[in-house]
C-alpha cells in the first residue's frame, strides 16, 4: 500500500529560524514536494521541477544528481523525514492500513497483530466498551495477544470462538478481558472476593461506542 503527502512543512517553524538552516534542509522544509511510500524504506519524491525521484531511507541513499554526483544528503532524504517525523508517511518498518472500524488511515508496524485500529477505537485497560451482542457496557481489565481460537473457557470446555455467542466473530481476534461493571461489589479494598467475574471476549465483538438501537 502507498502513501503520501506533499503539504510543505515549514508553517510551524518562524522565518528566524529558517534562516539558520543550511539549503538543502530550508529547501526540504518550504519547497512543495510530494513524497510517497512504496514500502520497505523506499520513497518516491516528486519536487517542484515534477522530477521523481527514489529514496532508499535506510541506506540514506536517493536518485537524485545531487546525491549521486555530490555525495550529499540531499532534500529529498531529509524531505522524507520530515514528513515521517511528522505522520504524514510510514517509517520504513510501518504499512498504511485503514482502522478496521472506521477506515481511517493509520501507521502500523509490519509485525504488529491484526485488528489494525486508530487511537479512537483501540482498547486500553480501564477502557469502557460495548457487547455487541447485547449492548451491555463492560469494563476492559486485560489485553492479550492470545487468539479466540487459543483461549481455552471451562465452562464450555472449547475455546472463546467455540461458544455459540461468538461464532460470527473471526477466530483469530485477539481476546479482550472484561468485567460487568454492576455484576460486583467493590469496597474501598477492592472487589468482594468470589464477587468478580472475568469474561474472554473476541476483539471484534466490543464496541468503543454505544450501540444504536
Amino acid at each position: 500500500m502507498t502513501h503520501s503527502a506533499h503539504t510543505p512543512a515549514s508553517a510551524a517553524l518562524p522565518d528566524s529560524s529558517l534562516e539558520e538552516l543550511d539549503d538543502r534542509s530550508r529547501r526540504a522544509l518550504t519547497e512543495r514536494i510530494a513524497v510517497t511510500a512504496l514500502g520497505r524504506g523506499t520513497y518516491e519524491v516528486v519536487g517542484q521541477s515534477e522530477d521523481a525521484y527514489l529514496v532508499d531511507l535506510p541506506a540514506g541513499r536517493c536518485t537524485c544528481p545531487d546525491y549521486r554526483f555530490r555525495d550529499e544528503r540531499c532534500k529529498h532524504v531529509r524531505r522524507v523525514a520530515i514528513e515521517i517525523t511528522a505522520g504524514r508517511v510510514p517509517a520504513p518498518d510501518q504499512i498504511a492500513v485503514g482502522c478496521e472500524r472506521c477506515g481511517e488511515t493509520l501507521f502500523a508496524d509490519r509485525t504488529a497483530p491484526e485488528p489494525y485500529l486508530c487511537p479512537s477505537h483501540d482498547l486500553s485497560v480501564g477502557d469502557a466498551v460495548y457487547d455487541r451482542e447485547t449492548g451491555q457496557r463492560l469494563l476492559v481489565v486485560g489485553l492479550s495477544d492470545r487468539r479466540a481460537d487459543e483461549v481455552s473457557i471451562s465452562t464450555i470446555r472449547g475455546t472463546v470462538a467455540d461458544h455459540y455467542s461468538n461464532r460470527e466473530y473471526d477466530a483469530d481476534d485477539p481476546v479482550v478481558s472484561v468485567v460487568y461493571p454492576d455484576s460486583f461489589e467493590l469496597t474501598n479494598h477492592g472487589p468482594v472476593p468470589g464477587s468478580l467475574t472475568v469474561y474472554s471476549f473476541p476483539r471484534s465483538r466490543l464496541s468503543t461506542e454505544p450501540l444504536s438501537d
